[in-house]
């Protein structure tokens, strides 16, 4: 038969079996659609691919603004540019810490606050200007105003903000002020290192002194750095340096203690001084770096120098004399003695009377060649090196003749600062040995001998010169002794050039002390700038009376602070390489 017949079984539909049963096929008055299920599939696609189109647009909406505003927007924007690099630049790392060499914390950098000001976000700028100079009365109204008020999106207003003061300003309230992390440079010593270890400025950047000289090791805080200074020491230099001041009513002044077989600088101060937080406020004097800056004609102390020139050059011994009787005239110049003996003077009385004829014929007799050749030796014509940036020069003058060696010879006509006089002055009193200056610490078996420029003889007989200057009563230096640590030194007053000519009123009275003679091992130097006399002084402000002093007290309380224990200076093992007879008499022999 050819009769068809048609059944609901004649659709053998297989539903998935995700999809609802719901939309599964139901019969109708009509019968099933077979189109149904198709249907129901392409309408729930057509609404998936609506939906992920939209996704698509908003991501591509999105991805544009952000183009805009990293990109191309700040490529017209260079105000944006510079605070975000400006931000950035303020956001460093700790800067290494440096102490002394015994530990103590001479410089540290601690984590702070800044406050700045977005002024787009500033609702009234008169407002948080009057808001801000009430809990921050250190800023100035205009100012504050001006910024406040200006087109940029990121401007300064304090840095480094107290706890106290942060908590102020977030009191006010005024959207538009924020605040950076930044790094503060804390000083514990204050006044008495700045001139040794500097400062930074707000950035953190070494500005001078040792902050400077280390800058780049210090930004990378890699490790602590130690310095070669023992506060202790420095805390007792400065307060003896500014009694004195204070007493002979000085303009100034400097101490410094070298260790004279490493080397090593253990105390530096300059006075006046003041602190790192007032620098802005410090005027030139106190900023003034007077012991390796000031450049200084030091006077009779130089005659440390051409005492050990002399005896080096082989053509004078202790025992010869110099006719001191009569001034030395030479040309329009005329060359006296302070307290002239009007007598001959043997080497050794011609240092202790400290006598400036008596040194200006030595250097005649050694030759001005020689003299100034030793004086290059010991390292007083070349620049001084060490780590510290702030040097002065020497001033040797180039036409080295007669009249410029003998005056040299006590101390006038050239110039030195105090720290390389005092290198000089170590290589003679250490054996001969040229070691280099230093502000680190090094360490105490390890360290640079230095060239031998000198004989180990000749330190030797300077030494017992120095030695007896303390000790005897014709020597200049007696106020600087300290029983039980065998003083030596030398007394130096200097006119200051003004010009053309010196003054006869304004002065530079010093003292270079060495201790202890037998084998000196630290070196005391102490100048006072203009120092005024007095009643107590006898109207005198000289080296003896107002240097000298001051070594002696810094000594006395160095032995102890160093664990020095002192000794029996009369003990013949300490006699026999101190000890020095003082020649009064022509013919007598050298010294032993």
């Amino acid at each position: 038969m050819n009769d068809k017949r048609t059944t609901d079984n004649d659709f053998d539909v297989q539903l998935p079996l995700d999809i609802p049963l719901s939309f599964a096929p139901r019969e109708s008055r009509h019968g099933a659609s077979p189109s149904a299920p198709h249907a129901l599939l392409a309408g729930a696609q057509s609404r998936l691919v609506f939906v992920g189109v939209c996704f698509v647009i908003a991501f591509a909406v999105v991805a544009l603004r952000l183009t805009d505003v990293m990109i191309f927007h700040h490529l017209h924007d260079d105000q944006v540019v510079e605070n975000i690099e400006q931000q950035q630049r303020f956001t460093q790392p700790l800067r290494a810490t440096l102490t002394d060499r015994t530990g103590e914390v001479l410089a540290i950098s601690l984590p702070t606050k800044s406050l700045y000001a977005d002024p787009k976000n500033i609702l009234d700028a008169k407002a948080a200007a009057r808001g801000l100079i009430k809990v921050l009365p250190d800023l100035n109204y205009d100012d504050v105003l001006q910024k406040l008020s200006s087109e940029r999106r990121f401007i300064w207003l304090k840095r480094n903000l107290t706890p106290d003061e942060i908590y102020k300003v977030n009191a006010l309230g005024q959207p538009g002020l924020e605040f950076e992390s930044e790094n503060v440079r804390i000083y514990p010593a204050g006044s008495s290192t700045v001139h040794v270890v500097g400062l930074t400025d707000v950035d953190g950047n070494g500005l001078s002194g040792m902050e400077r000289a280390l800058n780049s090791a210090l930004e990378k805080n890699e490790q602590t750095k130690t310095l070669s200074l023992d506060l202790r020491l420095q805390h007792v230099v400065e307060r003896e340096v500014q009694d004195a001041i204070t007493t002979f009513n000085a303009i100034g002044g400097t101490g410094v203690v070298l260790d004279t077989w490493s080397g090593e600088v253990l105390a530096a101060v300059s006075l006046p001084t003041y602190l790192p937080a007032q620098v802005s406020e410090a005027n030139d004097e106190q900023r003034f770096n007077r012991f390796s800056l000031g450049v200084y004609e030091l006077g009779s102390v130089m005659k440390v120098v051409n005492t050990a020139a002399a005896l080096e050059s082989g053509k004078i011994h202790l025992g010869d004399f110099f006719e001191a009787s009569q001034p030395i005239t030479y040309g329009r110049f005329r060359i006296n003695d302070y307290h002239p003996v009007h007598r001959p003077l043997s080497v050794e009385e011609i240092f202790l009377y400290s006598s400036n004829i008596g040194s200006a014929h030595m250097a005649m007799q050694m030759g001005t060649k020689y003299q100034r050749e030793f004086m290059c030796r010991v390292g007083l014509c070349q620049n001084l090196e060490t780590e510290l940036p702030e040097l002065g020069l020497p001033q040797i003058p180039s036409d080295w003749k007669d009249l410029r060696a003998m005056t040299a010879a006590y101390g006038h006509g050239v110039a030195f600062s105090p720290l390389q006089y005092m290198r000089a002055v170590s290589t003679i009193m250490n054996g001969g040995y040229l070691t280099p200056i230093t502000f680190m610490k090094r360490d105490p078996v390890d360290h640079p001998l230095g060239q031998q420029v000198m004989s180990t003889r000749t330190s030797e007989l300077v030494r017992r010169v120095m030695r007896a200057n303390v000790t005897s009563d014709e020597g200049s230096g007696k106020k600087a002794e300290v029983d039980g640590y065998c003083v030596g030194g030398k007394t130096g007053t200097a006119e200051k050039n003004q010009g053309r000519h010196y003054e006869k009123d304004s002065r530079i009275s010093s003292f270079v002390g060495a201790f202890p003679m037998t084998d000196p091992r630290y070196l005391v130097f102490v100048m006072i700038d203009e120092p005024k006399p007095t009643k107590q002084t006898y109207g005198f402000a000289t080296g003896g009376w107002v240097a000298a002093p001051v070594v002696g007290h810094i000594i006395a309380q160095m032995g102890p602070l160093l664990g020095i224990p002192p000794m029996d200076e009369n003990a013949p093992q300490v006699l026999a390489k101190t000890q020095l007879t003082i020649r009064t008499q022509k013919n007598d022999s050298d010294a032993h």
